[in-house]
């Protein structure tokens, strides 16, 4: 699942790269950095989230 968004993220950030998106703080190409830490964030929510739940021993 993590690779899923770390390959959509990284998709969004190189469409923003090329064309800026226009979205609110997403208005300039330099801005793509963003994505690619949004991505890095919510990849590391969702480890830490499924590592919650998985049984111990």
């Amino acid at each position: 699942m993590t690779k899923i968004i770390m390959v959509f993220f990284a998709l969004v950030a190189a469409i923003q790269v090329i064309k800026p998106l226009g979205w609110p703080g997403l208005r300039h190409r330099r801005d793509a950095w963003k994505l690619a830490l949004g991505g890095f964030v919510v990849a590391v929510a969702a480890i830490v989230f499924t590592a919650m739940f998985q049984p111990v021993g």
